[in-house]
């Protein structure tokens, strides 16, 4: 009888351990199912109309960083989106659509890849100098899926693009103007913006010149157009000169000359 009960509790002995181990096992599993679930991320995008600019994108972005559980902020101000990657054991996405309307200003609307939003975009070419150039750069801008109207000012050269953003964008739209040959820079309607344009050796034809005019103050904007050998610039009239940049670029090893008066044999035809 002692042998059979010292053998019935060496079982519950064995036992007692065996569900020790047990609930050991699924305690540790449980929580690391729960530290895993807290560290994936949801996404959340929402559209913010009233962020305009790289000034607007920054506070969005500082706002909702502040936000505990957030991990990351990615805005796009053409599509005037924000794309949220956050923890949602930690903050969900009501709470951060409430903090965004909360400024009222940012106030954020549903977003859809499927909405239309309306973009524009102007482009200043210096060589496009004739009513065929323009018919060509249009004919490839008429090819982007998105545009929706072209409209080329061939006498102050430039072309206003209407699109759709959510389609297309604009490093598309002034990349298909540059494959086709023209050397495309951002227009404004600003009495204070102005434009130069540059020839290159062939050997400097390339990026580094594009930093090395970035560096002057006043320069906004800069394309370099390797097939043409030249370089468009945008800049502040109230900073700086067409003189001062190709100075500067001369200064820093990139010899620029300005062109000679362009004569169209083309229009002529």
């Amino acid at each position: 009888m002692s042998n059979k009960c010292g053998s019935f509790a060496g079982s519950i002995k064995h036992l007692n351990i065996d569900m020790k181990k047990t609930v050991l096992f699924l305690a540790a599993l449980c929580l690391s199912l729960g530290l895993r679930a807290a560290g994936e991320s949801d996404t959340l995008t929402v559209r913010v109309d009233g962020m305009h600019c790289d000034h607007c994108a920054h506070k969005v972005k500082t706002l909702l960083k502040k936000s505990e559980g957030v991990d990351k902020v990615m805005t796009n101000i053409e599509r005037h989106t924000v794309t949220i990657a956050y923890d949602p054991s930690v903050v969900t996405a009501d709470t951060l659509q409430a903090r965004l309307a909360a400024t009222k200003r940012y106030a954020p609307v549903p977003y859809s890849p499927a909405d239309v939003i309306a973009a524009e975009t102007g482009l200043h070419i210096d060589d496009m100098h004739c009513g065929k150039c323009a018919n060509r750069i249009t004919a490839r801008l008429e090819l982007v899926e998105g545009v929706d109207s072209i409209i080329p000012h061939v006498g102050k050269h430039y072309v206003t693009v209407k699109y759709d953003a959510n389609k297309t964008s604009k490093a598309v739209i002034r990349q298909t103007v540059l494959d086709a040959g023209y050397t495309p820079v951002a227009h404004y309607k600003s009495e204070a913006a102005s434009y130069a344009y540059f020839l290159l050796p062939e050997d400097k034809a390339d990026d580094a010149a594009a930093d090395a005019a970035l560096l002057v103050e006043g320069v906004d904007d800069v394309a370099v157009n390797s097939r043409r050998h030249a370089m468009a610039v945008t800049f502040d009239n109230r900073k700086t000169t067409a003189d001062k940049i190709l100075a500067g670029l001369v200064a820093q090893g990139i010899p620029a000359q300005v062109p000679p008066p362009h004569e169209c044999k083309e229009e002529k035809k």
